[in-house]
């Protein structure tokens, strides 16, 4: 069995495009990031989109008119676990079958301090290769580092800085302690509850 090395090529209108989606821009893969459909009067419309590119990192925006082609790929989501990260980058690993992914540092980002070992993540793979974390609404980490809370410090909501085990500091309530596993917030880092 000899697996086809040609990759199907989906050609299509640019009004298909969605945020998440991987396509092809000047000869590379890209990942829409935002897209706005707009019309002007009886003209065709456009496609107005945010592209990161998956090779450099880098983003761009750009419009397509409506009568353009646009080349998707091919895109799939896999859960991996998180395992450790060296110079090479992130290693996530399929529990199933142990197999290691390796995300690059530049591709992570500042996404890493997101990263709790032993957590599942969703890594988007487009054509079988690894480009993207997609990181959850929350992710769940333990509270290594906690000052004491302390007295008189009981007034309204009075917060305390924490470090958790993905190594960011979190503003959290003053009973939360070392060792407590809490929910964090990966839009803002914000402390959303105790697990």
């Amino acid at each position: 069995y000899q697996h086809s090395t040609r990759k199907e090529i989906n050609m299509a209108s640019p009004t298909e495009i969605r945020k998440g989606r991987v396509i092809v821009y000047q000869g590379g893969p890209h990942l829409v990031l935002e897209m706005l459909h707009r019309t002007q009067g009886r003209q065709a419309g456009f496609v107005q989109t945010t592209l990161r590119s998956l090779q450099s990192g880098s983003t761009t925006t750009t419009k397509f008119r409506s009568t353009d082609n646009v080349e998707f790929l091919h895109t799939s989501t896999q859960k991996l676990e998180y395992s450790y990260k060296d110079t090479e980058g992130h290693h996530f690993m399929d529990i199933e079958t142990y197999e290691d992914t390796i995300l690059p540092l530049e591709i992570i980002g500042e996404d890493e301090n997101f990263l709790v070992e032993g957590n599942s993540y969703d890594i988007l793979l487009v054509d079988g290769e690894a480009v993207r974390l997609e990181l959850p609404a929350s992710v769940e980490a333990k509270v290594i580092e906690a000052p004491d809370a302390v007295r008189g410090d009981t007034a309204g909501n009075v917060l305390k800085p924490v470090l958790v085990s993905s190594g960011i500091t979190v503003q959290v309530p003053l009973f939360i302690k070392k060792d407590d596993v809490i929910k964090i917030s990966t839009t803002d880092r914000s402390y959303l509850g105790r697990t």
